[in-house]
């Protein structure tokens, strides 16, 4: 998934919730991190602070979460928890873990704790963060390196166990009108969950993750190649070794001479070229550029809906006729429930502001709307990006160390575990998906 971890956004208390610093939080840079330095004292959050405590305490008892005894699920530090909770909902419990509040054994039970909460739809009464316009920013490649199998990944990956299955189905036409049937065909494949693996395993399947992007967009030697963001590297490094010409696209300049100083270690420097846009889309006239085939890795779901529409319509106008689009992204579905949407708050805060995971069907309807292309295969591997994170997540657990040297701070190693941990259950609970979509031109007729 893309987002900025250089230039994140913070979570600021309103006017009216005035804040308190507390002796355990003298550690942490409130400029840095002002949601979590803090604890909110407003009435309101003073006032319901006990109320949210049984709320929470009773959420926990039906998930089956063990508060008390000699192997507690959760270790509440201080009751600063629920005063957050009080004022911010899922926000709130999220910077609490941020701040060192509450506690789980390990990464393994916080991935549970999330999981059972969600699945026993908590969802605090609170006012919720909204979803703005994203920012142009990358994940930094030393960050991404603590977790990555193939030091170029942040995204997941397909496992060589996992087994493809399509069928072709017959998908509403959106754009459907006095030329077009009200119904097109779409290739659906589903890949069965992986088996016998281990994170040794994880370089190799996002290696083929990669491979199967370029296979479906038809990337051979001399295609043409648009890779957006620039954290989707392992496409372009792979598409080098097709021989193939690939442009990087990327809104965060600082990462510039990283990427290409990683493409160059990786054997790609000579045909992989990184462009610089100052924006978190391309805009018409200052990026022209045509393209045999466009690669996008996790950027769909981190845009806002009006961003969406944007980013389909750069997507239709940079593909050449009869070339062909991949977008590898995390999508809801009919599992997604209004407390999984409350506890993305955190992520919306602190990583993507604009993470708001639309529909696949919601894609179908923005393609068929806003562009001129339509979706005509999508592969679902949401038990293989399961693995992938829990693999992901090892690796980073293992690096804690690594990633304090690395400048780190003890407040952003807490949250890149937590997002790990969050997507993970969102996806172990089948409120999530993951899925590679293939767009290309309609035919006249509408049909393909």
């Amino acid at each position: 998934m893309p987002g900025s971890a250089t230039s994140v956004e913070i979570h600021l208390c309103d006017e009216e919730a005035a804040s308190t610093v507390y002796d355990h939080l003298a550690s942490i840079d409130a400029e840095a991190w002002p949601g979590v330095a803090s604890v909110p004292s407003s009435r309101r959050a003073r006032h319901s602070a006990r109320r949210v405590e049984a709320e929470f305490a009773q959420a926990c008892a039906k998930a089956g979460i063990e508060l008390e005894g000699e192997d507690p699920d959760i270790t509440v530090l201080h009751d600063a928890l629920f005063a957050r909770i009080a004022d911010s909902g899922w926000l709130g419990l999220g910077e609490s873990y941020l701040a060192g509040e509450w506690t789980t054994p390990d990464s393994d039970r916080l991935v549970m704790v999330l999981q059972c909460l969600l699945g026993v739809g908590y969802k605090p009464k609170a006012k919720e963060l909204p979803v703005e316009d994203s920012t142009p920013g990358e994940l930094p490649m030393d960050l991404v390196k603590l977790y990555a199998g193939d030091s170029l990944s942040h995204s997941g990956g397909i496992f060589a166990s996992g087994v493809p299955t399509t069928v072709r189905q017959a998908v509403r036409s959106y754009s459907a009108g006095r030329r077009e049937p009200k119904e097109h065909f779409v290739d659906v494949t589903t890949v069965s969950e992986p088996t016998a693996t281990d994170r040794d395993d994880l370089g190799d399947a996002q290696r083929r993750a990669a491979q199967w992007l370029l296979d479906a967009t038809r990337c051979t030697a001399g295609t043409h190649l648009l890779v957006y963001p620039a954290t989707g590297l392992q496409v372009a490094v792979q598409a080098v070794a097709r021989r193939a010409t690939v442009d990087v696209l990327t809104g965060d300049a600082a990462q510039e001479a990283v990427f290409n100083e990683q493409l160059l270690l990786e054997g790609a420097g000579d045909s992989a070229h990184v462009e610089v846009i100052d924006s978190a889309l391309p805009e018409p006239k200052r990026w022209r550029g045509r393209y045999d085939a466009i690669v996008s890795v996790e950027k769909l779901e981190t845009l806002s809906p009006a961003e969406r529409k944007h980013y389909v319509q750069v997507l239709d106008r940079s593909l050449m006729s009869g070339g062909r689009a991949g977008v590898a992204s995390l999508f809801a579905t009919d599992k997604m429930t209004p407390a999984a949407r409350a506890a993305l708050q955190i992520l919306r805060a602190y990583i993507w502001p604009g993470l708001d995971f639309p529909t696949v069907e919601e894609t179908h309807q923005l393609c068929d709307k806003r562009s001129n292309l339509r979706i005509v295969a999508q592969t679902h591997v949401g038990s293989h990006y399961v693995a992938a994170l829990r693999y992901q997540r090892s690796f980073f657990d293992g690096r804690l160390r690594e990633a304090a040297a690395a400048g780190f701070d003890q407040v952003f190693r807490r949250l890149w575990t937590f997002q790990f941990a969050l997507r993970e259950a969102l996806l172990t609970l089948g409120m999530v998906d993951a899925v590679q979509l293939v767009a290309t031109h309609r035919h006249r007729g509408g049909r393909r």
